[in-house]
This record gives structure tokens, sequence and C-alpha cells, in this order.
């Protein structure tokens, strides 16, 4: 299964230079975790309930007085929508992320989250098993082949 088959394509954003309370606001009316942090409309970077818990608590200060760039991530990790979804575990694993941008032509075109792949684990499942049952029909004498012959 591919990224896109998988992705949200409706991404919740907030500008860099807003509130976080604005960026909390955002991600609570629409019931996500995260936002995706922009700058003069290109991804920049991405705040997490995580992030936002993070720096209230570390500031001591109203939402409404730290800037969401201070909270969030300035290393934004992203995919591409035609990597398999196999791929994107591996790299929200290795990178010790939940959610990845998904960009093509350096536009972002939707966010993969574990949740996505959690949705999609009943197909994906499906989809191992056919593989398997395909890999068990070919056997390697079938389709060997000679060195020498190339």
């Amino acid at each position: 299964m591919l990224v896109r088959d998988a992705m949200t394509t409706d991404v919740v954003t907030v500008p860099a230079d807003s509130s976080l309370r604005e960026a909390v606001g955002r991600m609570l009316r629409a019931g996500v975790g995260s936002a995706v942090v922009t700058r003069d409309g290109n991804p920049a970077g991405i705040v997490t309930e995580t992030d936002a818990l993070k720096a209230g608590y570390l500031a001591e200060r109203p939402l409404a007085e730290i800037p969401v760039s201070k909270a969030a991530s300035e290393s934004l990790v992203t995919i591409s929508p035609d990597a398999t979804v196999r791929k994107a575990v591996r790299q929200m694993h290795d990178e010790n992320v939940k959610k990845l941008p998904v960009v093509a032509s350096m536009e972002m075109v939707g966010i993969l989250t574990m949740t996505d792949v959690v949705r999609k684990q009943e197909e994906l499942i499906d989809e191992a098993h056919r593989l398997e049952k395909g890999r068990q029909g070919w056997s390697v004498e079938e389709n060997s082949w000679d060195p020498d012959e190339v």
C-alpha cells in the first residue's frame, strides 16, 4: 500500500507567527493531534499536542503568549505519496515521530499519522497475505538465470 492510499488530505496548518493558543484551537476544532507550521505558505515545522503541553508547562505562561514557532519542531520530516506505508512506518520509527507530512513536488498534499496506519491495518494485513501467497507459487529453479548469459 502506498502512502497516498492511507494519508489524510485535510491537513491543519498554522502560520509560524501565530500563538500556541491559535494552534491548539485549530487542532481542537479539527479533532487532530498536530498542526503543520507554515512560513509564507510553505511547511516549516510541526506542532503536536505534546509540544503544546510541554511549552505551556515550561514557559509557565498562557498559551496566547507563546509563539507557535517556539513550541514547534523545526526539523520537518516528510515523505512522498509514492512511498510505501511500510517505508513510512520505518521512517517514523527511525526519526521517532508519529506524523509525516506528505510532500510531492515541493507541495504538501497530506499527512500520514500512526492513526492513519492503524485505520488501514486490516487492508495492510490483507495485502501482506496476498503478497505471501504470490511468493509461495514462485520458485528459484523456475525463474533462475544464468549469469554467463548476461
